[in-house]
């Protein structure tokens, strides 16, 4: 027999983990309470709920991105699958965009597997040293530090630093994240702020959420951003215009 935990579907009522969703949960569970009672089948305390909404919030749009590119792009192209151009959109959260949130939950969680919740500063550098020595050795890309635009740091880092330590949430991860920053920024004797990509992968680390949630829920904010463009699109498109741009870079090509 084939079935899912999550819910099924009768004549007459529709389950979802339990409660009925006509009565027990249209008008009396917001989105992030149904995010948390599909996935992890338990409603979320006050200070989760502030947190995750603060990530959906975080990774809603950044403006022009590939994600964004991609999506307006393939909503000039078929204008009639919306569905299609966010799906594109998100196709591009990878290890380079986006989706890196879980990498560096991933690293954080294995890095403070070792430590007790209030280990002291030194013992946080070392295990911090440690991370940049083995991801170095084994030429793996370390998340969350640095960024292409914010060269002087990420505008939103201390607003979300700021929601942890209000909710209980800045502890040893974000510690070991800001130390991981100093010892690579120290090898390479460049300047590496911590990113958003790297705060949300402490508040997840410390919320005690699979790193995969992370992911998820990036990819949940960004649907909202990526809608927003095609939104956009509909009304001012500028997609037909950047392939334009790209065409003119090839002098073979020949546009009127």
């Amino acid at each position: 027999m084939l079935k899912t935990d999550i819910g099924y579907t009768s004549i007459d009522e529709i389950k979802v983990r339990g409660l009925n969703l006509a009565t027990e949960i249209i008008g009396k569970f917001d989105f992030v309470d149904m995010i948390f009672h599909t996935v992890l089948a338990r409603a979320p305390s006050a200070r989760e709920k502030v947190m995750v909404n603060a990530l959906l919030v975080t990774t809603a749009d950044h403006g022009i991105t590939p994600s964004s590119l991609s999506a307006r792009l393939t909503y000039a192209g078929a204008p009639e699958a919306l569905q299609g151009a966010v799906a594109a959109g998100l196709l591009g959260a990878g290890s380079v965009f986006l989706g890196t949130m879980q990498n560096a939950a991933e690293m954080l969680i294995a890095a403070a597997r070792e430590l007790p919740a209030d280990a002291g500063d030194e013992a946080v550098r070392e295990a911090a040293r440690a991370v940049v020595a083995q991801y170095r050795r084994e030429r793996r890309a370390i998340y969350g530090l640095g960024h292409p635009i914010h060269v002087n740091g990420d505008p939103r880092v201390p607003s979300l630093r700021e929601l942890s330590r209000a909710n209980g949430y800045y502890g040893l991860h974000w510690r070991l994240m800001e130390a991981i920053g100093d010892a690579l920024a120290g090898e390479l004797n460049k300047k590496l702020p911590l990113n958003a990509v790297g705060a949300i992968a402490a508040i997840v680390a410390a919320m005690g959420l699979d790193p995969l949630i992370a992911r998820g829920l990036s990819l949940v904010g960004r649907s909202a951003g990526l809608l927003a463009h095609l939104v956009e699109e509909q009304r001012a498109p500028i997609a037909t215009e950047a392939w334009k741009v790209v065409l003119r870079q090839d002098p073979r090509n020949e546009l009127p």
